[in-house]
């Protein structure tokens, strides 16, 4: 049976408009997580100060208490700070905390107020500002959403030495200023701010004041707050603030049933490569290491092999009175992530609803390049796609005489300088890219959706020779299956 805050957590899920979620970038949390994420503390002694920002309803403080009420926690007092800038939440928020005000060992101050402007006025130590507790505890669903660069939010950040790009982000930066030493903090988070040059600040802020003592992966993309449709990929993270960096525990799980939970501890330099300068943190989903972090024929950079990637540089929308639905005279072909299934370029599609062509002037040649044979990654998958990675050759045969070609923004493009790559490098790269390996290996820093040229520019590859004698095998070969593939990448690099 529902308690009563699942209920309602359900009922406002379900009546709150979509329209408003993405105001607030707030989404709910299931009680099932709420226990496990509380579960994750360590016990505690004397006084617990408790922050919970963007408390909603109070699913996480409600957990956190229950186990406290329930002998899990040896607090003889937990004084507690509650923000929550939802009006339409905030009577609910009262009502799930008073429930535990009745021992005279629990002070709960709910904050009707912005968190961002609390937290950064407190700690630049305003003299018009409500001073903040040093925290000992924080348990936080932070909202999601993103900060415009001239935004009151990014200034009010930056007063206090914050650079970050979303509200989650800094939600969990500010938590962990005003935590104690030895503070502890649980967070479900999206993965996002994993990898990418937009989280580094974030990341750097995060790994020079905290220790990652737990991981937790949700295997599912659409499973964590599936009342709420979100499609992300979120993870739990447990730090510790002014820790001392050890081995982190990895924990994963489907969806918050956590019945397939599984556990393994890795050492700190499996979640943060000691020779990345980008301080990726990956979040690996299996004990041993990945085939290519052990193979040292996998170490090679693109600057090494003298490869370029790049994102596709026309932006049909900016460009869409030299879009043609059909080839004709003056244009030149323009190739979308619909044109490649598999390995294999189609072109043009007739019924497509995207363009096939481009006008070929002054003002589109500089976003076109040489035919030639290039290597294509899509940047976005679906749902319902098994791969992160999904990698095509471009044959420059398909399209008849044409001399330059045009590639669409959503697609990413491997090439020498702006110009095609060598027929056996580009099949070669192309086959790399879709080994299972590659996409374990992905998955492990990426956790999103997208596939970004700065996250291919990371990557280790072959060398390439490597890559040239695997692109001459697969001509050979011509249709390969996934076994075929990957029993090939492991001859080649074990």
């Amino acid at each position: 049976m529902l308690t009563v805050i699942e209920q309602k957590r359900l009922h406002f899920s379900k009546n709150t408009e979509a329209k408003k979620k993405s105001l607030f970038g707030q989404f709910l949390t299931p009680e099932n997580t709420a226990v496990f994420m509380s579960s994750l503390f360590p016990d505690g002694e004397d006084t617990c100060y408790l922050l919970d920002a963007g408390a909603g309803i109070g699913s996480l403080s409600a957990a956190f208490l229950d186990r406290w009420r329930a002998g899990g926690f040896r607090f003889k007092q937990v004084v507690m700070d509650a923000f929550e800038l939802d009006s339409a939440l905030t009577k609910h928020l009262a009502q799930t905390l008073e429930k535990y005000n009745h021992k005279n060992d629990f002070i709960c101050n709910i904050h009707e107020e912005d968190f961002i402007f609390a937290a950064t006025e407190s700690l630049a130590g305003s003299l018009f500002s409500q001073p903040l507790a040093r925290y000992t505890h924080a348990i936080l669903n932070p909202p999601y959403k993103k900060i415009n660069s001239n935004s009151a939010y990014r200034q009010s950040l930056r007063r206090v030495g914050i650079e970050t790009v979303n509200l989650y982000s800094a939600f969990i930066a500010l938590t962990v200023a005003l935590a104690a030493p030895s503070g502890q903090i649980v967070a479900i988070i999206p993965r996002s701010f994993c990898n990418g040059p937009y989280y580094r600040p974030f990341r750097d802020f995060i790994l020079e004041r905290t220790a990652i003592r737990r991981l937790h992966l949700f295997k599912s993309r659409n499973k964590a707050f599936k009342d709420d449709n979100v499609l992300q990929e979120n993870i739990i993270i447990l730090l510790e603030r002014n820790g001392r960096q050890g081995p982190v525990t990895v924990s994963t799980s489907t969806d918050d049933t956590f019945a397939d939970l599984t556990i393994h501890e890795h050492p700190f330099d499996r979640i943060v490569f000691p020779d990345d300068s980008e301080r990726f943190i990956y979040v690996p989903t299996l004990p041993e290491p990945n085939t290519i972090e052990l193979s040292p024929k996998c170490r090679h950079t693109l600057i090494d092999l003298g490869i370029n990637v790049s994102t596709g540089p026309v932006v049909d929308f900016r460009m869409k009175e030299y879009l043609r639905g059909m080839p004709e005279p003056g244009t030149t072909p323009l190739l979308y992530p619909g044109h490649f299934i598999g390995q294999k370029t189609t072109w043009p599609i007739a019924s497509m609803k995207k363009p096939n062509a481009i006008d070929r002037n002054a003002n589109t040649e500089k976003w076109l390049y040489p035919s030639g044979f290039y290597c294509v990654v899509r940047r976005f998958s679906s749902k319902e796609e098994k791969r992160r990675i999904v990698a095509s050759v471009v044959d420059p045969a398909i399209f008849d005489d044409a001399p330059m070609l045009g590639f669409e923004n959503h697609l990413n493009v491997f090439h020498e300088n702006k110009h095609g790559l060598p027929e056996s490098l580009a099949r070669g790269l192309a086959v790399f890219l879709n080994t299972t390996a590659v996409d374990e290996y992905f998955r492990r820093f990426n956790g999103h959706t997208q596939v970004n040229a700065t996250d291919l520019k990371i990557m280790r590859y072959p060398s390439r020779s490597a890559l040239i004698d695997l692109g001459a095998w697969a001509k050979l070969e011509g249709t390969l299956t996934q076994n075929q593939i990957d029993n090939k990448l492991k001859a080649l690099i074990e």
